[in-house]
């Protein structure tokens, strides 16, 4: 068969089937078999050659998709040769690239999600009416993919995205995969855009899952459909020349978060609500926003989108969470890697004055694991911390964490999930 009709009619769907262990051959073909309809079948290397082809069928904007078409397939394709997709993989930024392919799952208000279909990865369809678009009734999670040195893949700690989104589904009104729907969902994902994880050291693929009121909706009110989706897109090492510290500046006046509101959650509206902030300080030359406690405005919370730690001595110092502060999976696993290594970490209320002699400020998030604080300007006084990247601490913690992530050390924690 010629492989543009091969290609016309790929419609690749996949029903989530629960299963915990995906690091056999047999589970990740039996997987990425369930991405065909039933009338079209292939090998497990002739299914990565037709996912390889399929995105140069659809006609996409050359501007807008960098990497180079690969030339017509022939009998002799090597999956080995070509598992790759052709971008240059050293020059990778921290940017939105589109992929192969998205999964979708839908279900309506009151009811439980239950087929999910991947999609080739495209624009999808919103009523104007949508509660997404009027209400913010929305939820998003970040985690990532690294591809080890044998060329399988791992997945961090998927299992923490889900419990989140369930428990910011619950506040916002919506109902939310199961923890094995979406762990199951983000592994489809993953294995149907496997050449688009880069190389070992060469940076990860963020997994972007979102939920959102999809149906229509005038007055206030929940929304009557829901939609699960996601998406992926490589991205290369955060720090790519170097660790270079952020500098933030405190602010006293806006606030991220109030008691009894959704800082905890991870909801879209929580993101917009720090731009202006943040692009004052920035237009300052500050790198970002460090909030404080809106009730005393004396007490740190966090980052505009980061956790925040204070080091002194042997005692590692973080928000304690009470609500305002998003829970985040990186901070957890911070704090479990600290405690390991014999640091003793305290989560409580963290004065704003424990930063004037503070050893260390390092923050924690998906995109850059931790990134060094090299100064804190509060109230027109700037203290500094080191302009040479990591301290000593922060390094440490970075570097167990990522080579972790990455397969380069032993997982005693059982933090990791591998695909082949």
């Amino acid at each position: 068969m010629e492989s543009s009709a091969v290609l016309s009619s790929l419609q690749p769907t996949c029903l989530i089937c629960p299963s915990r262990s995906s690091s056999s051959s047999s589970a990740a073909a039996a997987a990425a078999a369930a991405f065909l309809p039933q009338r079209t079948r292939f090998s497990p290397s002739q299914l990565q050659k037709q996912i390889l082809a399929s995105a140069y069928s659809r006609n996409v904007n050359e501007a807008n998709y960098p990497f180079r078409r690969a030339a017509v397939l022939s009998d002799s394709y090597s999956t080995e040769a070509s598992e790759l997709a052709d971008i240059e993989w050293d020059n990778l930024g921290f940017g939105f690239l589109p992929t192969d392919y998205m999964y979708m799952m839908k279900c309506t208000r009151g009811g439980n999600f239950s087929k999910g279909e991947l999609q080739q990865f495209g624009k999808i369809e919103l009523s104007p009416s949508a509660g997404v678009l009027n209400y913010g009734q929305g939820l998003f999670e970040g985690l990532k993919a690294y591809r080890k040195e044998d060329g399988n893949i791992l997945l961090f700690r998927p299992e923490e995205n889900a419990l989140r989104m369930r428990l910011g589904a619950e506040r916002m009104c919506m109902p939310s995969p199961t923890v094995e729907q979406f762990v199951e969902a983000v592994k489809a994902t993953v294995l149907a855009n496997k050449r688009w994880v880069p190389p070992s050291g060469k940076g990860s693929l963020y997994i972007r899952p979102l939920l959102m009121g999809s149906g229509a909706v005038l007055g206030l009110a929940p929304a009557p459909e829901y939609t699960f989706l996601i998406y992926v897109s490589p991205v290369g090492n955060y720090f790519k020349e170097g660790v270079a510290p952020i500098h933030l500046i405190v602010e006293n006046e806006l606030h991220r978060a109030t008691p009894g509101g959704t800082g905890g959650v991870k909801t879209i509206g929580n993101y917009a609500a720090v731009l202006k902030a943040q692009s004052v300080a920035k237009a300052k030359g500050y790198s970002d926003v460090l909030y404080l406690d809106c009730v005393h405005k004396k007490y740190l919370e966090e980052v505009s989108s980061c956790n925040i730690f204070v080091v002194k001595g042997n005692v590692i110092s973080t928000p304690a969470i009470k609500g305002t502060i998003l829970p985040g999976i990186t901070r957890k696993s911070i704090i479990d890697v600290a405690r390991s290594r014999g640091f003793q970490v305290e989560e409580r209320l963290v004065p704003v004055e424990e930063l004037l002699d503070a050893d260390e400020v390092f923050c924690t998030g998906t995109a850059v694991v931790v990134s060094p604080v090299g100064s804190i300007t509060y109230k027109g006084e700037r203290v500094s911390y080191g302009a040479d990247g990591f301290g000593a601490v922060s390094q440490q913690l970075y570097s167990v964490l990522t080579r972790l992530q990455m397969g380069l050390i032993e997982d005693k924690m059982d933090w990791t999930v591998e695909l082949s």
